[in-house]
């Protein structure tokens, strides 16, 4: 346990906020960080009544029958509460008292750092709280796996670097929507931290490519064939992504089994090609919104054959029955599709995808006007263990469809059918036989 005496920073405090109390806590009257207005600020502070210049009566403790009852509790309880923490309140209660703050410093809760709000000076609190983990083991934090700040939108490359110069062991790192960080933050992070496994940039503008060298355009590792064992990426709304930095990530991420760049809108199916090419492992592939993507790169991604798990191409408009057709041949293991708003699919990409997806559990083809009740009748027929089904929009599906559907699919347990010309006796049947089901609808008659 750490000596009192050891300075520790309080983050996520207003300049006018003070020590909470226990009986405070235990009362609510203790705001949440997200109720703080205006700019926050990380100090360093010295324990509760360590101060040499404070004037502190020492005043007798009471008898226990006395103490507010969460005093009463033993402290492998108050570690499991702390647990669940966030960073900032963890830090606003090391200000509580003594005991509180030797707990709440415990470095089993600091496996993870967990920033949140728009105004928060993330690079500061990354700085002050690195520097305080690192008390035991100078310039190293060891205990620190995971540092989510999603939402941080003044998080910078210094921080980032912070964190990668300190923290070795990092597996998991959430930056989603701060769009001041880019290439060179990423750079130094995978280059330092050989043990990151998850990343997440979505909403990172700025970031372009992920590799172990500082010119992009370099497609293989340099050193001595190492490559980055990230194995979770989700590049989200990550516009400026093209196919030369998909290459080069492919190239660096060959462990890549989850892969998420949906509105990446500058790919074309090559860069699914090199994708494929070196990232035989993805299980999960979401490409939804990127507009060029057509049946040559569903051709491509085919090839990942039953590995493949989770696929999106919701709203490609180039894909049609040829694209899905390789899909349904090849990847016969597939438990996801989302096909919305590709309007060149009709019941012969259906027929394709029930014969030869049987274990197929989540389908998503709302907005294809082309499906119709004889897609439909097939995909009951043979995909029994289906569970969640969106025809939204679907103009072509009625009740007949519908009701093939529930007397197959027992285990349904959400139907979408909004904005379909669907009667309300076909909706009755199905919550009849899927009594599961959750139904989303437009039909004012049925509730």
């Amino acid at each position: 346990m750490r000596t009192l005496s050891t300075p520790s920073p309080a983050l996520i405090l207003s300049p006018s906020s003070s020590p909470l109390s226990p009986s405070a806590i235990i009362n609510g009257s203790s705001t949440s960080s997200s109720s703080v207005t205006g700019e926050t600020v990380a100090m360093v502070h010295a324990p509760p009544g360590s101060l040499p210049h404070a004037r502190m009566r020492a005043w007798p403790r009471p008898p226990k029958d006395q103490l507010p009852p969460i005093e009463l509790l033993p402290d492998h309880v108050f570690l499991t509460i702390f647990s669940h923490l966030p960073t900032n309140q963890l830090c606003r209660c090391a200000r509580v008292c003594r005991r509180w703050y030797n707990l709440a410093w415990d470095p089993r809760l600091w496996r993870t750092i967990r920033l949140t709000g728009e105004l928060l000076h993330a690079d500061r609190a990354l700085r002050v709280l690195t520097r305080r983990l690192c008390q035991d083991t100078p310039n190293v934090c060891l205990m620190l796996e995971a540092v989510v700040a999603s939402g941080c939108r003044r998080l910078t490359d210094r921080g980032l670097h912070t964190v990668a110069q300190c923290c070795p062991e990092l597996r998991r790192l959430e930056v989603a929507s701060c769009y001041n960080v880019s290439n060179e933050a990423v750079f130094e992070v995978v280059s330092r931290c050989p043990n990151l496994e998850h990343l997440d940039v979505s909403g990172c503008s700025k970031v372009t490519c992920i590799s172990l060298t500082r010119d992009v355009s370099l497609k293989l590792a340099p050193m001595h064939g190492q490559q980055i064992c990230i194995r979770y990426l989700d590049m989200t709304d990550c516009f400026a992504l093209e196919d030369e930095g998909l290459h080069t990530i492919a190239a660096h991420c060959t462990q890549l089994t989850h892969l998420y760049l949906r509105r990446c809108t500058r790919l074309t199916d090559e860069g699914l090609r090199c994708l494929v090419l070196y990232c035989p492992g993805v299980r999960e592939l979401s490409v939804s919104d990127c507009r060029f993507i057509s049946d040559f790169g569903l051709r491509e991604i085919a090839k990942l054959e039953g590995r493949l798990r989770y696929l999106s191409v919701a709203h490609c408009s180039r894909i049609t029955d040829v694209g899905v057709r390789y899909i349904a041949k090849y990847c016969g293991k597939l438990r996801y599709l989302n096909a919305r708003g590709c309007e060149g699919l009709t019941d012969h990409g259906l027929e394709h995808l029930a014969k030869n997806c049987p274990r197929l559990k989540s389908l998503d083809i709302g907005k294809c006007p082309l499906v119709s009740d004889a897609g439909l009748e097939l995909l009951a027929l043979n995909c029994f263990n289906l569970k969640r089904l969106s025809l939204k929009a679907c103009e072509s599906i009625t009740g007949r469809g519908l009701q093939v559907v529930a007397a197959n699919c027992f285990d349904l347990q959400l139907l979408n059918v909004q904005d379909c010309d669907v009667p309300l006796e076909a909706l009755c049947f199905v919550k009849r036989h899927c009594k599961r089901c959750v139904i989303e609808h437009t039909n004012p008659a049925f509730f």
